[in-house]
């Protein structure tokens, strides 16, 4: 019985890799990736924001095996708690990073750029957004991108936040 389990796991794994070694369309070459985005306001950001929500861009261009370099920009509505007047808040963050995948579909990634108020008198704000996520192949060069990251804009302090991307990448 011993034997036959492991035969059966040597065959297996065989078997994975193989189906890893085969590359998927949806999963090389550049993309464009259009996305909704969902912001959960942490620490003192979180002591007068409730949440935030928006849409994303991010291009995505292959530059070495697993590895790619992306380019993301996008808009986030931030709701203010009512405690403070309510109200929303605009800002546009501009970033570049890097996408690394550590199996076929998963990844970690790490961004940084700026967070632009859309305020009159607003800021500019350093953000930086070390993330990881999941890519599903649904098509010929197409893929369905979810992650998580943690991101966060400092000027005179750090508001932060946990957020959320449901994205539909196209291959270029």
């Amino acid at each position: 019985m011993r034997k036959l389990f492991l035969l059966t796991a040597i065959a297996g794994i065989f078997a994975f890799t193989n189906v890893n070694a085969q590359k998927d369309a949806a999963m090389s070459g550049p993309k464009l990736g259009i996305g909704a985005e969902f912001a959960f306001p942490v620490g003192n950001f979180g002591d007068w924001a409730k949440f935030g929500v928006g849409g994303s861009l991010l291009y995505q261009h292959p530059v070495a095996p697993n590895l790619n370099l992306t380019a993301n920009a996008g808009y986030l509505s931030i709701k203010a708690k009512d405690i403070i007047g309510g109200g929303t808040s605009g800002i546009i963050p501009v970033k570049v990073g890097a996408r690394y995948f550590v199996a076929e579909n998963f990844y970690v990634n790490g961004e940084l750029g700026a967070a632009f108020s859309t305020e009159t008198g607003g800021s500019t704000a350093f953000a930086y957004s070390p993330g990881l996520g999941i890519e599903f192949p649904v098509a010929d060069k197409s893929s369905i991108d979810v992650g998580a990251r943690y991101e966060g804009w400092s000027k005179n302090g750090t508001s932060s936040f946990i957020g959320l991307r449901a994205a539909f990448n196209f291959g270029l």
